[in-house]
């Protein structure tokens, strides 16, 4: 796994070795910020990794612009990976690790509020639905935020009733949902 873009363009990141992880491709990775580059401009926003495993998502965003990350990520062995991934970065990158589940995250009312969220769970782990309601009713999304989910094909009804949208985006057999700050 490597970082696709930005200043850090090339550098690899330490893969996690737990059945609890299916870190997103470099496919996906790519695809998924060619869109959001034609939605945000990455300097200077604050990102949100949720279930972040070897912190791809949120390291990418750095790489791009980003200047403050945030990740969660609850399982010990995973948490110890993501450290040294961040730490391999040798920068003075702005980060906090919250190790806790994400629905109790997604609870939390004293918060900061994000440009960017990421929410990539386990695809069969079913939390992921309260913690998108809770993220929205608890406004963790700036003004023009935008929270993306990934997800698996296999999913897909359950998660069109849980979230109440259509993906936005299927690459392979991963789907993208989209949420907006309203």
């Amino acid at each position: 796994m490597r970082i696709i873009s930005g200043k850090f363009k090339g550098r690899t990141l330490k893969v996690p070795s737990s059945k609890f992880t299916r870190p997103t491709t470099d496919r996906v990775r790519e695809t998924l910020f060619n869109l959001l580059n034609n939605q945000i401009d990455f300097d200077g926003i604050r990102v949100l990794d949720i279930y972040a495993g070897s912190g791809s998502f949120g390291l990418e965003a750095y790489s791009r612009g980003a200047s403050e990350i945030h990740f969660i990520e609850k399982n010990f062995p995973v948490y110890k990976v993501l450290t040294e991934n961040i730490e391999a970065m040798k920068n003075e990158i702005n980060f906090k690790i919250f190790k806790m589940e994400a629905i109790r995250f997604s609870k939390i009312s004293d918060h900061l509020s994000y440009d960017l969220i990421f929410a990539d769970p386990p695809f069969f782990k079913d939390d992921i639905h309260q913690v998108v309601k809770n993220l929205l009713e608890n406004h963790f999304l700036a003004e023009n935020g935008i929270l993306i989910i990934e997800r698996s094909i296999q999913t897909r009804e359950k998660d069109i009733a849980g979230f109440g949208i259509e993906p936005f985006k299927k690459i392979g057999d991963t789907l993208l949902y989209q949420f907006d700050a309203s």
